[in-house]
């Protein structure tokens, strides 16, 4: 199964933060353990036949492949034409996976954070951004100032900050979705 290194900035931020508000309250019976990976390779498993069974509605083509990465249940949808499903800008992808997320927790009884990727469509955007993180760095860098970025999605602007940080720079986000964008500053 090929692996897709995705992540959600705005939920790891909503987690660490309900970490950081229960260790200061001295509630640590408000903190969940990490997921197991038998419990994530369940909810990749009701993802998938709820991804299976929306393909079959709408007569569409595709494999699912299933992972666990970083902490979460990583699902792939490829083969077929599925570009429709990915929509403009990734918005018709976000809105299955946020679709998958529910049923998962419908399943369970537990928020998921499972990432979808369509048609390599986040792999390739995940390509994208860091090409582009890695110009505005050297541009912030020439230049001695901040450089905003065009308004992102939580997973985007994951990217950029993963990126920004591992050159040695700095950036945070910046305005209310859905224009929240990136900052990048120079050292």
């Amino acid at each position: 199964m090929p692996k897709k290194k995705n992540e959600d900035v705005v939920e790891e931020n909503v987690a660490e933060e309900s970490t950081k508000k229960a260790t200061e309250s001295g509630k640590d019976s408000d903190l969940k353990a990490p997921k197991t990976a038998a419990k994530l390779e369940e909810e990749g498993d009701i993802a998938a036949d709820y991804l299976e069974a929306l393909l079959d509605i709408a007569d569409l083509d595709g494999d699912i492949d299933i992972d666990v990465e970083n902490g979460r249940a990583a699902l792939a949808i490829v083969g077929g034409k599925l570009s429709h499903l990915v929509g403009r800008d990734g918005e018709v992808l976000d809105s299955i996976q946020e679709l998958t997320r529910l049923a998962v927790q419908t399943s369970t009884g537990d928020r998921s954070r499972l990432m979808l990727d369509i048609d390599n469509f986040r792999a390739n955007r995940r390509t994208e951004l860091t090409a582009l993180a890695k110009e505005m760095a050297e541009e912030a860098k020439t230049t001695g100032g901040s450089i905003k970025l065009k308004p992102m999605n939580a997973f985007e602007r994951k990217i950029i900050h993963d990126t920004i940080q591992d050159l040695g720079l700095t950036s945070e986000s910046d305005g209310e979705d859905p224009n929240r964008f990136v900052v990048i500053y120079p050292a």
